[in-house]
């Protein structure tokens, strides 16, 4: 397995699809039923396969992810040959940025000395969805990339 197992909610989110990959593989119902009940390890292999090939296809159209912390902000846009980053980082712990109210803070005080800005470039490895999947693995949520176009403006 590449990736991770999906979860049972997205299972159930991604049935019809789970039954067509089971289709496109000439298995009925009734024989998932019986590979289920009498050969678990198929079963667990079908679900990986399954579950790496979602993956693979979500991580093909990633464009930005963001992680953000009590007190850094970490915002990539994952071009084709690298990655360019843009990280704030709070000097202080006293807001927090999940919050509402520590979000509406960093608005306000964008260019206050408390705020330190990082920008960075990085070549991805040899496997480019690995290393946004280890990101996603690590907290970081897929965006449209509002917050890192936003960021890149007002650096720029």
């Amino acid at each position: 397995m590449k990736y991770a197992r999906l979860t049972k909610e997205q299972f159930e989110e991604l049935h019809q699809e789970f039954i067509n990959f089971l289709a496109s593989q000439s298995i009925t119902a009734k024989e998932w039923a019986n590979i289920k009940q009498n050969q678990p390890k198929v079963a667990e292999q079908e679900l990986d396969v399954f579950s790496d090939l979602v993956w693979q296809g979500v991580l093909q159209n990633v464009k930005y992810l963001e992680h953000i912390s009590p007190n850094q902000m970490h915002l990539f846009h994952c071009a084709d040959e690298n990655m360019h980053l843009i990280a704030l980082k709070l000097k202080n712990n006293t807001h927090n940025l999940t919050t509402k109210e520590g979000y509406n803070w960093l608005r306000e005080n964008l260019m206050s000395d408390d705020i330190e800005f990082y920008n960075a470039k990085k070549d991805y490895s040899e496997d480019k969805l690995q290393d946004m999947f280890q990101l996603i693995q690590k907290g970081a949520v897929i965006t449209k990339g509002e917050l890192f176009t936003y960021f890149e403006d007002l650096i720029s």
